[in-house]
């Protein structure tokens, strides 16, 4: 059975932070780990990845606030947030993609990140 289960989201004040984590389960061959985020009436962005050989991206709109890191081992994948700010408001969804024995793309259900101002 395939799991992303996510955790660590909720409310915090401007320039707070919050570490969310994702679980992977039930898939083989991971090669890329991250996350998205979507906030109301937006299209869904990408925040970070990371590859299985260490390779890291980040949205300019966060790169030098968050960090992803993750664990090929343990399939699991984190992300620190910090500085965070109102405009980081949206639902956080962790996903995995597997590479072999075809591309596919799974999603976790999703964490609210709330930031009051």
């Amino acid at each position: 059975q395939v799991q992303l289960v996510e955790s660590g989201g909720g409310l915090v004040q401007t320039g707070g932070s919050l570490r969310l984590s994702c679980a992977a389960s039930g898939i083989n061959n991971i090669h890329t780990m991250g996350w998205y985020r979507q906030a109301p009436g937006k299209q869904r962005e990408l925040v970070a990845t990371a590859t299985t050989s260490g390779s890291t991206t980040y949205a300019d709109s966060v790169n030098g606030r968050f960090t992803i890191s993750r664990d090929n081992a343990k399939n699991t994948v984190a992300l620190q947030m910090n500085s965070l700010r109102p405009e980081d408001t949206a639902v956080y969804y962790c996903y995995a993609f597997r590479l072999n024995p075809s591309g596919y793309k799974y999603w976790g259900q999703g964490t609210q990140v709330t930031v009051s101002s």
